[in-house]
């Protein structure tokens, strides 16, 4: 079966390795276009498209699928699309290229957390346990009936970086068991059942870790936002990035953003019991440990975090 790939990020790659591996004929990769990274701002390809690179696979650039790329899929002739966050709509023309259409997967239980961070919204909730499903792709977003679904428990300590990773990996598998039962014939969706719940991409402003909120409530969001858009706070106007916070309940009481030292532990009051920073990265410097950074400030106590 002849399978063009649309994907973007590193997340997407160990399902193209997994769709090659197996045996499909991947004959067209549809991805974003170079973007400037770093400080240099240096032309970088995306993860999908170094890795098709690698693979000789022809690459599609597009940062959007409009009338130029539609063309460029059509004349790859695939007889079904495989996408994994590829970072943009499927319009119509395109949706029709494919006579098995295009088989999204997606990392989240549908018809939970449908759009662009489920993961990261997923943790932030708070849930316990999430997973990833493949569906069949329609222009409602993430609307389309679910081919198969794989369930992954949430652990204590993951952020959304090392979740999305495992997600990556299995998801890879379920998208190809989805693709060989699709080119058997033997593929059944089902519609979506559930409450449904969004998740838009996330902004710079949701890493901002608000001291008034509970203590659990700031550990989720802090690794909800890690690795991006990254948590922060504010001192003296500011801008501080932070790693994952770990709960202290057990501490003792401290007002909303207030910073205290116990033995080498640096906590900070949150509106329920404290919570210990890990790494910090004040403006213009590196990242460094909690402890080191404290040792920079005269009088620690006297520091609250805005």
């Amino acid at each position: 079966m002849r399978v063009l790939f649309a994907g973007t990020p590193a997340v997407a790659v160990p399902s193209l390795d997994a769709l090659v591996a197996a045996g499909f004929d991947v004959v067209a990769v549809l991805t974003r276009p170079d973007a400037p990274l770093g400080r240099k701002r240096v032309l970088t390809p995306s993860p999908v498209a170094a890795r098709a690179a690698e693979l000789g696979i022809r690459i599609i650039h597009a940062a959007k699928v409009d009338a130029a790329a539609t063309e460029q899929i059509a004349a790859a002739a695939p007889d079904v699309a495989a996408i994994v966050a590829y970072g943009g709509l499927i319009p119509p023309p395109a949706l029709d290229i494919p006579r098995h259409g295009w088989i999204n997967l997606h990392f989240s239980l549908l018809p939970s957390w449908r759009g662009a961070a489920p993961v990261q919204r997923s943790l932030i909730a708070g849930d316990d346990v999430t997973g990833a499903v493949t569906f069949q792709l329609e222009e409602g977003l993430d609307t389309g009936p679910v081919f198969g679904t794989l369930t992954e428990a949430v652990q204590p300590d993951d952020t959304a970086g090392a979740l999305l990773d495992r997600l990556s990996h299995g998801g890879a598998v379920l998208l190809t068991q989805t693709l060989s039962a699709v080119d058997a014939g033997r593929a059944a969706a089902v519609p979506q059942q559930g409450e449904v719940s969004l998740a838009p991409k996330l902004t710079l402003e949701d890493g901002r870790l608000d001291w008034q909120q509970p203590a659990l409530a700031i550990g989720r969001r802090a690794r909800g936002v890690t690795p991006e858009p990254g948590a922060w706070t504010t001192l003296d106007g500011q801008r501080i990035k932070l790693e994952p916070v770990t709960l202290r309940p057990g501490a003792p009481a401290l007002k909303p953003g207030q910073l205290a030292l116990e033995g080498k532990s640096v906590l900070v009051g949150t509106g329920s019991h404290p919570v210990e920073l890990t790494r910090i990265q004040p403006s213009g410097k590196k990242m460094m440990t909690a402890a080191d950074w404290a040792r920079g400030q005269a009088t620690l106590e006297s520091v609250v975090f805005e």
